[in-house]
């Protein structure tokens, strides 16, 4: 433990440090040690143990106020590891009025985007794939699985299935699904989108840098050519503390 967090932690800074309970003092201390830079991005915290010992509380204190800080997104815990320091987020928007790819979003935001590409294949389409893509017996379904990464920064797991009938070759897939569509004349025109609310599961949290149990948004895109054939059928995970999805409301006219 470092002398300037040690000195923060010591049970007098933390009784200074305003009312309410100790693990709310706590919280406040570890707070401001990581807004003043005392500690940064990537940092270790010390053992919940030495954290009891030198501040003389509990060690369920502890733990209380490093949960509410994991749930804020400002501390991070990496299974076997210990709980560090995270990366400070900045939210992206992106709105629900336009079919656009990540790519895309990034590159009008100013935004360099990559993605580390986590499997590509050509397999037999599952019972779900077959019905959404209206695929028969004898067509193959190309998967894309990627994280995709933006300033460096992961937000989100994106697994897409494509017909092997618009996409024979998925390694021909460089960092843009939908510019190798549009090279194939099969770039979908629309889509329909499901977004509901979930935790991350230890694997997904391991690859989005975010804790196990942390907010994420799960999504279902099926995306559409202009005749109404089903291209892409798309199940994405982002981070709930990245990324917002924005749709403009107007008065419906009778």
């Amino acid at each position: 433990m470092t002398d300037d967090l040690a000195t923060l932690l010591s049970l007098e800074r933390l009784q200074a440090a305003g009312t309410g309970p100790l693990y709310v003092k706590l919280r406040r201390t570890l707070e401001g040690a990581v807004r003043a830079g005392t500690l940064g991005h990537g940092d270790a915290l010390p053992p919940e143990r030495d954290i009891a010992e030198f501040a003389a509380v509990s060690r369920v204190t502890v733990r209380k106020a490093i949960d509410e800080l994991v749930a804020d997104g400002l501390l991070v815990r990496r299974h076997g590891s210990g709980t560090f320091v995270a990366k400070p987020v900045s939210k992206v928007e992106q709105r629900l009025s336009q079919l656009t790819s990540f790519t895309e979003d990034m590159a009008r935001r100013g935004m360099s985007s990559r993605s580390e590409w986590l499997h590509k294949g050509i397999h037999t389409p599952s019972p779900d794939e077959m019905m959404i893509l209206g695929l028969g017996t004898d067509v193959k379904v190309s998967r894309l699985s990627r994280l995709r990464i933006a300033d460096d920064q992961p937000l989100a797991i994106e697994n897409a299935s494509v017909s092997g009938e618009f996409l024979p070759d998925p390694s021909a897939v460089t960092n843009s699904l939908y510019a190798e569509l549009e090279r194939l004349q099969v770039r979908p025109v629309r889509a329909v989108q499901r977004i509901s609310a979930t935790n991350m599961k230890e694997a997904d949290a391991q690859l989005l840098g975010v804790s196990v149990g942390a907010a994420g948004l799960s999504i279902e895109r099926i995306s559409y050519l202009g005749s109404g054939r089903a291209v892409e059928f798309t199940r994405s995970l982002y981070r709930g503390d990245a990324y917002d999805f924005v749709a403009e409301l107007t008065i419906a006219v009778t």
